[in-house]
């Protein structure tokens, strides 16, 4: 892989935490305007510019794309954004913090050391990602893109001919890169906060030490492949660019910065993929009962206990799936464990064996004649973020009929799939924590 330190664009110290916000596509434009409402320092003026005109504007107007050429380069005229001046690498640090709601595995011993008070860590490298290398295939993909969601964001970079936002990867886990990262660690981080509303933690530091710079470029270049995690529209989006830049460029041959994008490159032992969960509005005309029954045709199906409720908060610990091809239904205000039976998939398939691929043939689709996972107005998808109460919330309003809950995938599933040219279906990944925008931005000139 070929990557290049870069000049950042970083706020102050002092303004990390007025200025970073969520990435752009997790929230919606009332969302955006209502966390950045009294804080012009916001990045969601530069990243969702619609929030600077009436509610309703069209986010795709022109002026829209406008307004964040002119908030960006505000942001720069006020020092909320200032760029370094030589090029660097940064570590970027995410924090699931003691007490929060999502369930992980606990910190080792050296990391909890290194970052007190944290439950888990995942440590990414802040790099130029070479433009060729993904045309090439060599960052690869396992989801499909939208033109009209990759235009939006061409327009975005080409307007402010800088990639506000980064795209998250996996590398397979090297231990000499670990131990470069381990070192930088042990010094003061330019950045450690906890950002609101989320509750996760990011740290930030900055690597100055050019023989470090250089052993790191060295190690990516060994490295055969990285892996897109999440940010499948942003990549090609920056990408796209950086082609038709090159294209237009004086000296074809000549290396340019636009032939990078901003990436955040994370080894692939670290990463915490959690569930992504479906509900559905109805049963196809089926009784709670005959909807069982027809489950029993291709799943072992068991009714579970209520979940344990103290001091107001329910544990749903308990209903939980508890491996691959284990899913919990939530029904007629019952948890039932549904495992698919032998024979109905195949391990060998690196699609078939997904347990998205499972629940969407013999469920979606043979029993409840959902086909079209993207566009089915019957059915809607809820982050594992939010936890299986909000499955049961779902259902119990009446809003929803039933709930599927379902065990993540693994990291090495991903790479098997990406490796083998498939696509995952849709819905399939959910990373957390979400990288924070607004610690760095990378300019193309």
């Amino acid at each position: 892989m070929k990557i290049k330190p870069f000049r950042g664009i970083r706020p102050p110290q002092e303004l990390v935490e007025q200025v970073s916000s969520r990435p752009y596509d997790v929230l919606n434009s009332e969302e955006a305007r209502q966390e950045a409402a009294g804080n012009p320092k916001s990045l969601y003026h530069i990243i969702k510019p619609e929030i600077n005109f009436a509610p309703g504007t069209d986010e795709h107007d022109p002026k829209v794309y406008a307004a964040a050429v002119e908030q960006y380069g505000l942001f720069k005229q006020k020092g909320w954004l200032v760029q370094d001046k030589e090029e660097k690498y940064y570590v970027y640090a995410q924090s699931i913090v003691a007490g929060g709601e999502l369930s992980v595995d606990s910190s080792s011993e050296a990391e909890s050391k290194r970052l007190p008070g944290t439950v888990k860590t995942q440590y990414g490298l802040v790099v130029g990602a070479w433009v060729d290398d993904y045309l090439e295939g060599r960052i690869k993909k396992h989801e499909l893109t939208r033109k009209d969601k990759e235009e939006d964001r061409m327009k975005h970079v080409r307007v402010l001919h800088a990639n506000m936002e980064p795209v998250f990867f996996a590398y397979p886990h090297r231990d000499d890169l670990d131990a470069i990262i381990a070192s930088v660690c042990q010094g003061e981080p330019e950045y450690d906060f906890v950002a609101a509303p989320e509750g996760f933690r990011h740290t930030f530091w900055v690597i100055n030490d050019e023989k470090t710079i250089r052993r790191i470029t060295d190690i990516f270049a060994e490295i055969p492949a990285m892996y897109i995690a999440d940010g499948h529209h942003r990549s090609a989006a920056a990408a796209g660019v950086g082609l038709e830049l090159k294209k237009k460029a004086v000296c074809p041959g000549a290396e340019r910065e636009s032939d990078y994008f901003l990436a955040v490159c994370f080894p692939d032992n670290q990463l915490n993929i959690i569930d992504y969960n479906r509900v559905v509005k109805d049963l196809n005309g089926l009784s709670d009962a005959a909807f069982l029954e027809r489950l029993k045709e291709d799943f072992d199906v068991e009714e579970l206990p209520a979940p344990t409720t103290k001091e107001g908060k329910t544990d749903f610990h308990e209903v939980k799936p508890k491996k691959l091809h284990n899913f919990s239904l939530y029904l007629g205000g019952r948890w039932y464990s549904l495992t698919a039976k032998e024979g109905r998939y195949d391990d060998a398939d690196p699609i078939g064996v997904l347990d998205v691929t499972i629940s969407s043939n013999l469920i979606l689709d043979k029993i409840l004649g959902i086909q079209d996972l993207r566009r089915d107005k019957r059915i809607d998808f809820v982050g594992g973020i939010r936890g299986l109460g909000e499955l049961k919330r779902r259902v119990d309003s009446g809003e929803m009929k039933m709930a599927l809950a379902l065990y993540p995938v693994t990291m090495q599933q991903i790479i098997a799939i990406a490796d083998s040219g498939n696509i995952m279906p849709p819905k399939t990944t959910w990373f957390e924590p979400k990288l924070r925008s607004g610690l760095v931005v990378h300019e193309l000139d």
